[in-house]
């Protein structure tokens, strides 16, 4: 006798279960960065030594204070007189390269280390991993940077009680300097995010950084008079720091034009790093 197996009484195979559909959301890629930023030691260091560099320096700048010695204000365009918020940022530069530095690794990094590709894999529109280092970065140097700098002043008030340039948290233009240095900062580390991803190289970042905030500056002195006063406000660290001048003077652009430009200059290479990011190969 032959038995025949039609498909109705065939054992059917079992079912697979359906996978779970994973979906990229801007909040998971924040998520991710957040997650990444504490997990290197070199990243929470790196903003602890800023926050050090701006407090210690500022607060060490007042009590060694005497009147004269013109050691408090940041380098560029003169900032007009000399008062208690500029011997307070003192540290300000230096904070500043600690910062841009922290940007530049935070996006440097993973190409140095080959993770950018994990990282651009589980994230294939690739945008959203460069908007969200930025806001991490920014998130984390802005209440972190005015922190220090309100600390540097209150530390640096009971030094400078009794001279001419003493000052408290109430006068007017303190707290908008002290809080525009923070603000500056966290531009400064989104401008260090961009440069990393711009030019993928953690050397070639801070040495662009370095060179800009610094030593560009610098060399605007051997331009002739006529350019040096067209040029040297517009200089990404001498527009940023205008917003932390208490007092403006002829050749500074104003608080809150200079900090418009050196963001100008900041979604600039922004912008360069996002093309880069989407057109070319990791």
């Amino acid at each position: 006798m032959t038995i025949t197996i039609t498909p109705d009484t065939a054992d059917a195979a079992p079912a697979r279960p359906d996978r779970p559909a994973y979906r990229v959301t801007a909040l998971g890629v924040l998520r991710s960065e957040w997650g990444k930023f504490w997990s290197l030691r070199s990243s929470w260091i790196t903003l602890g030594v800023s926050l050090f560099l701006l407090t210690a320096i500022g607060a060490i700048a007042a009590a060694t204070y005497s009147p004269g010695s013109n050691g408090g204000g940041p380098p560029g365009p003169s900032s007009g007189p000399e008062d208690a918020v500029s011997v307070a940022l003192t540290g300000l530069t230096f904070a500043s390269l600690a910062v841009g530095v922290l940007g530049v690794l935070m996006s440097a990094g993973e190409y140095s280390t080959g993770m950018i590709r994990s990282t651009l894999a589980a994230v294939p529109r690739r945008l959203p991993v460069l908007w969200s280092k930025s806001v991490v970065t920014s998130v984390l140097v802005v209440p972190v940077a005015v922190i220090g700098a309100l600390a540097a002043f209150g530390l640096g008030v009971p030094s400078l009680d009794g001279e001419s340039i003493s000052m408290s948290f109430g006068d007017d233009g303190v707290l908008r300097s002290l809080i525009g240095a923070g603000v500056y900062l966290g531009l400064v580390g989104v401008w260090g995010v961009a440069l990393g991803s711009l030019l993928r190289s953690t050397a070639s970042g801070i040495t662009v950084l370095v060179s800009s905030l610094l030593i560009l500056p610098g060399l605007t002195s051997l331009l002739p008079a006529s350019w040096k006063d067209d040029i040297t406000p517009y200089l990404p660290s001498n527009a940023g720091q205008a917003v932390t001048h208490l007092h403006q003077a002829s050749d500074s652009l104003g608080p809150w034009a200079g900090l418009a430009v050196f963001a100008g200059w900041v979604a600039l290479t922004l912008a360069g790093a996002a093309y880069r990011l989407v057109r070319t190969d990791v």
